[in-house]
């Protein structure tokens, strides 16, 4: 205790000193927990993107390649699942509901998916989030359209403006179905997800601004009015790929085997927590350079404080000598020294915590809100809190070679006036 109040002392006496190292350290630490807090708040995010649905149904692909265009809405599919496939697998008495997607066109560089109702009611993130309207309702109307936020707020979109569709995925349109208007009918609330960054149609509309196209392009010679095709038998005959929900999830590996197994044409069905992590681990090397540079950022943190010390102990040569004189043995200056460093390091972990918290508190809404990062304000970890000690011991062992140092300064020397 007397030498924990002498070092107590010591720092007060130095204090602008201490304050800017214990504000060093506490920046890094607050450094180094903020990228793991963000780290494991974008992997949860990325994770729960799509939850709630056990399998996705595609022509038969790569699981990575079906995920990327099926939720993430990037590339395209190999080929199509045609219609009746899908009502084969639908009509699977363990398939409890199944929602159609259909890509293929764009809105001035955001994807229009083709799909039903059922996929408002369905689609599910963050385990148990659906998807709400900030205005308006889902389509009613064959050529109405709901946007996702992202492309309403960039485009600046209200209720009732006229959209065009155009062919292809090019962010600029050289071919556009502007015959066929539509409608904006409803805007989404923010998600975080790929929903954002998408035009949802009805099935039929997809089929309807195609009828009068072949590979590609308009047949010459015909052309379908909006009024003609509303009369029209708009079945789709093939769709890109389909979110399957099971009523048992005992279900699930069964029914995957099965239908990578269907006879009629070649298909694939994916677990999405499965690909998403399979995708995490091939992008997610960016968040172990993250924990890297946030660890040298403490290190030189410390290094700091061990500067600090080892700059003061000139002007602290009389000091060390007086202790010296008055009984303090060699081993009390380095116990003192340590000391000091122990303080330091521990009040410096202390106030990053407390700045940590202060800023997710702070900035956790707006994260959620602009960038879909969830980022949960919960007590520390074990995990963290095995670093915040491993820090802490750091610490104190870097405060070992100014306290050495101090440990070999002899009374006659401290006393010692020195030009």
């Amino acid at each position: 205790m007397i030498v924990l109040r002498l070092a107590l002392q010591s720092l007060r006496n130095r204090w602008l000193t201490a304050m800017l190292t214990v504000l060093a350290i506490a920046v890094s630490v607050m450094l180094l927990l903020g990228v793991e807090k963000i780290r494991t708040g974008a992997r949860q995010s990325f994770a729960d993107t799509i939850s709630g649905t056990d399998l996705i149904v595609g022509a038969r692909s790569g699981s990575l390649n079906l995920l990327l265009y099926a939720v993430f809405r990037i590339g395209n599919a190999t080929n199509n699942l045609s219609w009746q496939s899908y009502q084969d697998v639908r009509a699977r008495p363990e398939v409890a509901w199944a929602v159609p997607l259909s890509l293929g066109d764009s809105h001035h560089g955001y994807r229009v998916l083709g799909t039903t109702l059922d996929y408002f009611g369905h689609y599910r993130f963050r385990q148990t989030h659906g998807l709400a309207f900030r205005a308006g309702a889902p389509f009613s109307d064959l050529f109405d359209a709901v946007l996702g936020a992202d492309v309403a707020a960039a485009l600046g979109y209200k209720l009732g403006d006229p959209i065009t569709i155009s062919h292809g995925l090019g962010s600029v349109a050289f071919v556009e179905h502007e015959d066929k208007p539509f409608r904006v009918s409803g805007i989404l609330e923010k998600t975080g997800t790929p929903v954002d960054r998408t035009v949802h149609v009805s099935l039929e509309a997809i089929e309807a601004i195609h009828v009068d196209w072949q590979s590609g392009g308009r047949i010459p010679g015909q052309s379908v009015s909006a009024e003609e095709v509303r009369r029209m038998d708009l079945t789709p005959k093939a769709i890109t790929a389909a979110l399957v929900g099971l009523k048992s999830k005992l279900a699930t590996f069964r029914l995957q085997r099965e239908i990578n197994e269907y006879r009629a044409e070649p298909l694939s069905a994916i677990l999405p927590g499965a690909a998403l992590q399979e995708l995490w681990g091939l992008v997610g090397i960016a968040e172990t350079a993250l924990t890297v540079v946030s660890a040298m950022v403490v290190a030189t943190a410390l290094l700091g404080m061990v500067t600090m010390i080892l700059t003061t102990l000139n002007e602290r040569r009389r000091e060390m000598a007086i202790l010296r004189s008055v009984g303090a043995r060699a081993r009390t200056i380095l116990a003192l020294l340590m000391a000091e460093a122990g303080v330091l390091t521990a009040t410096g972990i202390a106030l990053g915590i407390i700045l940590l918290y202060i800023g997710l508190v702070a900035l956790a809404p707006y994260l959620d809100r602009s960038y879909g990062l969830n980022l949960p304000i919960d007590a520390p970890k074990p995990a963290e809190l095995m670093t915040l000690a491993a820090i802490w011991g750091a610490g104190c062992l870097a405060g070992l070679l100014p306290a050495l140092r101090a440990y070999r300064l002899s009374v006659a020397d401290g006393m010692t006036v020195r030009t």
